[in-house]
C-alpha cells in the first residue's frame, strides 16, 4: 500500500535582507510520521516550518501538501486558505489571544470553517462549543475552560495550543519549539501527547534544539545548519560525534554532556539544585 506525502518540499530557498535562511531545501514527510527538525538557533528550523505553513513565502522552490501546491516560485496556490485548513501550528509562545477564555481561543481554531462577521463576535454554535470542549478534555484541561488564557501556566497554555489544532480538524501539526519556555514535567505532558495524537494517524513535525528530547520521542530527525539540510535519517544515527561534525563548537547548545542519554537542560537544572539543598 502507497503512503501519502503528507508534506513534500523542494529546492525551498528563502532570503531575508540578502541573507539565505533556506537553502534549497529539500524533505518529504510521509502521512502519519513523526519527524523532528533540530538545529542550533539561526539554523533555519523555524522559517522552515512558517514555509510549509504559508505563513512565509519562499523565494524559490514548492511546497505541497498531500500532493497539493501550498507554494510554488515565490507565489501562493489560490487554494491556500482550503489547503492550510489541514495544517494546525504551535508556537513556542503560545499564540493564544490572552484576554479571551481558553473555549474561545480553541474555537478560533475553525476559522476556517465559520464566517468573518461570526468569528469576530464569537458567535460560536452549541455544536462548536460542544467540539471544542470535547477537545479540552482530550487534552487534560477541561477545567479551565472559562478561564481567561492569560490566568494558565505556560504548559496549559501549550495545551490550549493544541487543542485548537484539534477542533481545526488538523492532519498535520506543526509545532515550533513547543516545548522551549516550559518546565521539565510541562514539556513532558506537551509532547506525550504529541505522540498520542501521531499514534491517531497526524502527522507531526517539531523543531527542537534539545537533542536529547529528540532521542527520547522520535525516530527520524532532519538537521539543519545555515538553512541546509545536513542530515536526514533515523534518530539513533544522529549521535554526537555526528552532531560535532555538522555544528562544530555550536553543538553545546544541542547536547548536555554527561548526565545520562534524556537530560534536558531544565532536568539537569532542577538536578543540581536539588543535590545543593
Amino acid at each position: 500500500m502507497t503512503i501519502a506525502k503528507a508534506v513534500k518540499v523542494e529546492n525551498l530557498s528563502k532570503s531575508f535582507k540578502g541573507k539565505l535562511a533556506l537553502n534549497k531545501v529539500g524533505l518529504i514527510a510521509n502521512e502519519g510520521e513523526m519527524l523532528a527538525l533540530v538545529g542550533a538557533s539561526g539554523s533555519g528550523k523555524s522559517t522552515l516550518l512558517r514555509n510549509i505553513n504559508g505563513l512565509h513565502l519562499a523565494d524559490k522552490g514548492t511546497v505541497s501538501i498531500f500532493d497539493a501546491p501550498l507554494q510554488s516560485q515565490g507565489k501562493y496556490h489560490s487554494h491556500i486558505r482550503r489547503i492550510r485548513s489541514q495544517i494546525g501550528f504551535i508556537f513556542q509562545q503560545f499564540n493564544l489571544v490572552t484576554r479571551l477564555t481558553v473555549v474561545e481561543n480553541v474555537l478560533i481554531g475553525n476559522l476556517s470553517q465559520i464566517s468573518l462577521s461570526r468569528s469576530l463576535f464569537r458567535q460560536f454554535s452549541k455544536s462548536e462549543k460542544t467540539q471544542a470542549l470535547a477537545a479540552l478534555q482530550r487534552v487534560g484541561i477541561l477545567e479551565q475552560a472559562y478561564q481567561r488564557a492569560s490566568t494558565l501556566s505556560g504548559g496549559q497554555q501549550q495545551r490550549v495550543a493544541i487543542a485548537r489544532c484539534l477542533v481545526q480538524g488538523a492532519k498535520i501539526i506543526l509545532a515550533d519549539e513547543p516545548i522551549a519556555s516550559l518546565d521539565p514535567e510541562s514539556a513532558r505532558k506537551v509532547m506525550e501527547l504529541l505522540c498520542e495524537l501521531n499514534d491517531e494517524g497526524i502527522t507531526v513535525i517539531t523543531s527542537l534544539h534539545q537533542v536529547q528530547m529528540v532521542q527520547r520521542y522520535f525516530k527520524r530527525a532532519i538537521a539543519l545548519r545555515d538553512g541546509k539540510v545536513m542530515f536526514d535519517g533515523a534518530v539513533n544515527e544522529l549521535n554526537e560525534q555526528k552532531l560535532t561534525k555538522i555544528y562544530g563548537s555550536a553543538v553545546e547548545e544541542l547536547v548536555v554532556r554527561g548526565h545520562g542519554d534524556f537530560t534536558t537542560r531544565e532536568d539537569l537544572l532542577v538536578k543540581t539544585k536539588t543535590e545543593t539543598h
